[in-house]
């Protein structure tokens, strides 16, 4: 889903994670603003992969339980910008606050993800 909508990671660092996400036809709603589908996406693409930096991926791997959004402003073009920072990282689950600005810096949505670190089968 992430690479359909052209979400890519821009930074890393020691307590955050930072991607960004074009707005596009196809991450518009039909009134020519960004969907807020497309901000949930992206929320939960980039709380994804920070949950996964945050665990040992040898033996566990994040699955998303829990999502919520708010929605504060609609941009028509450019980019959004994505910044996960954590809330919580325990062993068996991590919430991440998720911030998304426009290209001028202003919250277009806050957005709080959970991650369950689940362990890997038996083999």
């Amino acid at each position: 889903m992430d690479k359909h909508l052209g979400i890519e990671v821009t930074e890393i660092g020691d307590d955050y994670i930072v991607a960004r996400m074009p707005v596009l036809e196809q991450t518009k709603q039909p009134y020519g603003i960004l969907h807020g589908g497309a901000s949930c996406v992206l929320a939960e693409s980039i709380g994804s992969i920070a949950a996964g930096l945050s665990m040992d991926s040898t033996k566990k791997y994040p699955v998303g339980i829990e999502i919520n959004a708010n929605h504060l402003s609609s941009p028509t073009d450019g980019f959004v910008h994505a910044k996960a920072m954590p809330v919580h990282i325990g062993g068996s689950t991590s919430v991440w606050n998720i911030d998304i600005t426009d290209d001028a810096g202003k919250r277009v949505c806050y957005s709080r993800f959970t991650a369950m670190h689940k362990s890997y089968p038996a083999s």
